[in-house]
């Protein structure tokens, strides 16, 4: 898609410090990584969210993302990985793509987390979960 960074990075029309090119994705280095190492892992199609990606390319686009996320911990000796996405809200490039992160104890990730609450009793966390099934369930 025009104007797509990410887009620009498949076609090879943006530099970016390549990790793996491959049918099921492009995975490249963040240029402002949350630790060093951190991957960004792309569909070569132009697809804005996670709700876009075709059934059939979830084996192999996620087959790329799991890895991945052991290469980073294996390569980089880290103690782990955090692997999250963003669909709109927070996603500063509208392509999907998922973030592979190396962690290690005491790395002091803290504020990359969003600050946690409680439900006011089991009422409403069954009203929560009741929305969602209803939502999956108009989906199926």
């Amino acid at each position: 898609m025009s104007g797509c960074v990410f887009c620009g990075i498949v076609a090879g029309e943006v530099r970016a410090f390549r990790v793996v090119d491959e049918p099921d994705g492009v995975a490249f280095l963040d240029t402002r990584p949350v630790f060093r190492g951190h991957v960004l892992v792309v569909p070569r199609l132009h697809l804005v969210t996670l709700a876009d990606l075709p059934s059939e390319a979830l084996a192999g686009y996620f087959g790329l993302v799991r890895r991945l996320a052991v290469a980073v911990e294996t390569g980089l000796r880290a103690g782990g990985t955090f692997v999250a996405m963003n669909n709109k809200v927070s996603q500063s490039v509208p392509h999907l793509h998922t973030h592979v992160v190396p962690r290690t104890k005491g790395d002091g990730l803290r504020g990359f987390f969003w600050p946690r609450t409680r439900y006011a009793d089991d009422a409403e966390a069954t009203g929560y979960a009741d929305r969602v099934r209803a939502a999956l369930a108009e989906r199926a």
